[in-house]
């Protein structure tokens, strides 16, 4: 079965400081995100005020439930407050062909 893809981009609220939500992104994935089922790697990218998740999941499942999940603990509420969620688009995509890595 092949791996899927969570793909999210957004921008932070104004004001925001990167290096903060990005302690807060390390912090949601090693003591969260890390320990879902499915859960294969995160990938944060940025291009100017730009952000992308690229989430990777053993099963398009998995990665469904993770996006779909209703009561966010602590730590994701804490890296939600940086986020300006009117600039949110997300996406998923099952992965056809993987090259390197």
């Amino acid at each position: 079965m092949p791996n899927a893809v969570y793909y999210v981009s957004y921008k932070l609220k104004k004001g925001a400081s990167v290096p903060d939500f990005l302690v807060a992104s390390e912090k949601l994935n090693d003591e969260y995100m890390s320990k879902q089922k499915g859960y294969i790697s995160w990938k944060q990218l940025i291009d100017g005020d730009l952000l992308l998740d690229f989430l990777t999941f053993e099963t398009m499942e998995d990665a469904k439930k993770i996006a779909e999940a209703n009561d966010p603990n602590e730590l994701a509420l804490n890296f939600y407050s940086f986020i300006n969620f009117n600039s949110c688009k997300q996406h998923f995509f099952t992965v056809e062909r993987s090259y390197g890595e």
